[in-house]
């Protein structure tokens, strides 16, 4: 063969293997910018519209496209948050695709690489329902909205909020998790677990509190417990927010002097949580004194209630890690349309008040 037949044989061989060496390359450096980051940036990140939940050994993020963004700014939004390892990697795959990222809420399991999530994302898979939880609803009431929103049965939601195993594992020394469920707007996918839901909300309540006062890191769970069922206890009396802290300062009043709480909303809770009774319009003495026995009855009884009443918003949680330093020991209702209160310092005053209110009514 002659030598230049060799030389051209030598020269193709050598731009093939080059060639091959830099097509393998390429896909090595591909296949890196598309595989999931090994861990999640620790603390996570506070990225907009974009949420970290750890349930036991699964990591989920829970991820909004909102409606207009450009699929570069969802790129942009998983890069800043750790989700992907590159950015650019997303763009370009962006220009080999011809489908479109789907407005909704997603959930996505980490870890996963950048075909998955785009995937997920472009064929809309995973959206989640929507379901608002107003402030003050107990577990039995939130389970009924649970319901109706067709997420989960009302009878599994209960069963799940009182599981020893959930309960033990957030540390609170109830029999359940009323109080703990943090009244908000969620995002679940259809056929979400009922003891998935719990934990998110619970996980939510720990979230808030943390936002709310710090120290609470300190506390025993039976010292944040006490303040967790002031709260509800607040959360259920209070109508107007800037009134919920001084209300929190009576009840403390109260306590300090050992006097009874005479928590009308504790009594409620017996005739409707208890005793499965429909909520009266108006408490009569009868009322009160056929619960006499009850725990929860907080004119028969001193000190606050063996657990909460209500699960509390960041109004009556944030009052009861910061009570008014007052030295009200009463609250009446002053005027019904506005919800404010007349708070005093004596029972003759109390009772005054109380005469006043009728007469101008």
């Amino acid at each position: 063969m002659p030598k230049i037949v060799k030389r051209i044989i030598g020269a193709i061989a050598a731009l093939f293997g080059a060639a091959l060496l830099a097509a393998v390359a390429a896909v090595a450096v591909l296949a890196h910018a598309n595989s999931s980051p090994a861990s999640l940036p620790d603390p996570f990140p506070g990225v907009d519209g974009v949420a970290l939940e750890r349930s036991g050994s699964e990591t989920i993020v829970r991820f909004e496209v909102r409606r207009g963004e450009s699929a570069r700014s969802v790129g942009n939004r998983l890069a800043a948050a750790g989700l992907i390892r590159n950015r650019h990697f997303w763009n370009l795959l962006g220009r080999f695709r011809d489908d479109h990222i789907r407005v909704g809420s997603y959930l996505i399991n980490f870890p996963s690489n950048q075909l998955a999530i785009r995937s997920l994302l472009e064929e809309g898979r995973d959206e989640l329902m929507r379901v608002t939880i107003p402030e003050g609803l107990t577990v039995r009431e939130t389970a009924l909205i649970m319901e109706s929103a067709g997420l989960t049965t009302a009878r599994e939601f209960i069963a799940a909020a009182s599981d020893p195993e959930i309960v033990a594992h957030f540390g609170i020394p109830a029999p359940t998790l009323e109080g703990y469920l943090f009244p908000d707007t969620y995002l679940f996918p259809a056929g979400f677990p009922a003891e998935r839901i719990v934990q998110t909300m619970a996980n939510n309540f720990f979230a808030q509190i943390a936002a709310i006062d710090d120290s609470f890191a300190a506390m025993s769970p039976g010292e944040l417990h006490e303040v967790v069922v002031l709260a509800s206890i607040v959360e259920k009396e209070y109508r107007v927010a800037e009134e919920a802290e001084i209300m929190a300062g009576v009840f403390v009043n109260r306590i300090n002097i050992g006097m009874k709480l005479q928590s009308c909303a504790t009594v409620v809770y017996i005739i409707t949580e208890i005793e499965g009774r429909p909520h009266p319009t108006r408490l009569f003495f009868a009322d009160i004194d056929r619960s006499a026995g009850n725990p929860f009855n907080t004119y028969h009884n001193h000190g606050l209630p063996p657990a909460p009443i209500a699960n509390p918003g960041a109004i009556s949680l944030r009052a009861a890690f910061r009570p008014a330093q007052t030295d009200y020991l009463f609250f009446r209702l002053r005027y019904e349309d506005t919800g404010h209160h007349t708070f005093t310092r004596t029972n003759a005053e109390h009772e005054r008040a109380a005469v006043y209110f009728r007469r101008v009514r």
